[in-house]
């Protein structure tokens, strides 16, 4: 069930031949590999079969943008902190942000099947409709989901060293309450063969094209325990039907991994009894650089530790005043412990107030009271440490696609002489 472990194993057995991988040969894919740790994939989108392509000003994407909530991301969306302050532990669905390999389908949720198909299942091909789901016994949990690359861009702007993609700052990720059934309730009553060892999820958005190449539609193999586990089949975000962009009609979420494994738009489940790989596991999900085997590392698994401020970047604050200052941290591996923010550029470091109870899969809410007196530039700094020692380090080891950036970053803030006619409290 660990992800690194399970996508390392997967890979090496690949490369052995012993691995089942549908849609591209293992020559074509080794070849585009090297290029995309040379310089990055180049990607574009066709169209799926009978699925609509969304209309959106900002291609690829549904729902509206609001600058005072996203940042544009090429077809991706970015959320603000600043946004998100004060709106509780879950993300709003409308704030929440949006991440598509290609663009976002339009799906009849009335047409709409979920198909379980493979080997590894006793009675053949079993289908459930959205209706069929929603009479099933249902389960809410409180999951996040994050990007893989969520920080790249503070590689170039902290560390001085440009990486390709998606150039998100911090907000590439979020948290929400989401309701469905478990996979592990659908394989179940599909009957599952006693060799079946792999679970593997595929998406109903349009192929995913890099080089020239189609790939197929995003799919990422999971292991049988972990998909017995605690997956959901998700049909709700925050107490609401799934909205387009978001994985309408029904979405895969799994709790602990890095986002990919979280399919949307959920189309089919294959069950197999022999090992089954993919391109997104995790080949695009590797490490490339200096400091990293040639070929790039083994797969990343799970996500590292970060904080983010609540507050605009490059906010400016009064001098004389108390400021509560507040964010978010989070871990991949265990619950965030304590939460520490420096306001004098990381000299001298006080411990914040946690919000909530830390817990896994989770973030922890934290406050912090600041009275600035002097006017001037500032930057503000945050660094979290989970249960398991892990703490945000001062600088990260570079990759060249960006992944898991988990330094302290530099948040600037201005502090401001108070206007006139106001007094300081």
């Amino acid at each position: 069930m660990d992800e690194y472990a399970y996508d390392r194993m997967r890979r090496e057995q690949w490369l052995a031949g012993e691995a089942r991988a549908e849609g591209v040969d293992r020559r074509t894919l080794l070849r585009m590999l090297a290029a995309a740790g040379a310089a990055g994939p180049v990607l574009s989108a066709v169209g799926g079969a009978g699925v609509a392509r969304a209309a959106s000003p900002v291609p690829g994407i549904v729902k509206p943008l609001p600058a005072e909530w996203f940042v544009p991301r090429g077809t991706n969306a970015e959320m603000r902190w600043d946004s998100v302050a004060g709106t509780g532990y879950h993300t709003p669905t409308e704030r929440f942000f949006v991440r598509n390999h290609t663009s976002t389908p339009l799906i009849d949720p009335a047409g709409w099947r979920l198909r379980l198909t493979g080997g590894g299942l006793r009675r053949g091909d079993v289908e459930f409709d959205l209706a069929a789901l929603r009479r099933l016994p249902s389960t809410r949990i409180t999951a996040l989901v994050e990007c893989a690359g969520n920080g790249r861009s503070f590689f170039h702007s902290q560390q001085g060293r440009a990486v390709p993609g998606t150039p998100w700052t911090l907000g590439g990720v979020g948290s929400a309450s989401w309701r469905g059934v478990r996979l592990a309730e659908l394989l179940h009553r599909a009957g599952l063969r006693r060799g079946a060892v792999d679970v593997m999820p595929s998406g109903l958005d349009p192929e995913f094209v890099t080089g020239g190449l189609s790939l197929g539609r995003v799919r990422r193999p999971l292991p049988l325990a972990k998909a017995l586990d605690d997956v959901l089949v998700a049909y709700e975000m925050n107490g609401e039907p799934l909205t387009p962009d978001h994985g309408a009609p029904v979405r895969l979420v799994v709790p602990g991994w890095i986002g990919i494994a979280s399919i949307k738009w959920l189309g089919t489940v294959e069950v197999s009894t022999e090992p089954l790989y993919s391109p997104w596991n995790t080949d695009f999900y590797r490490l490339f650089g200096e400091a990293y085997p040639e070929g790039g590392s083994a797969p990343i698994g799970g996500q590292v530790v970060k904080s983010a401020f609540e507050l605009p970047w490059g906010a400016t604050l009064e001098a004389g005043r108390t400021h509560r200052l507040t964010g978010r941290s989070w871990s991949g591996s265990a619950a965030v412990r304590e939460v520490e923010v420096s306001t004098d550029g990381g000299t001298v470091w006080h411990r914040a107030h946690l919000l909530d109870r830390p817990r896994k899969d989770g973030w922890v809410r934290w406050s912090y009271d600041w009275r600035p007196e002097r006017p001037g530039g500032y930057q503000l700094r945050a660094r979290a440490t989970d249960r398991r020692g892990n703490t945000q380090p001062v600088a990260t080891v570079h990759n060249r696609e960006g992944y898991l950036f988990d330094a302290v970053v530099a948040h600037p803030v201005t502090v401001a002489r108070p206007t006139a006619g106001q007094a300081a409290s």
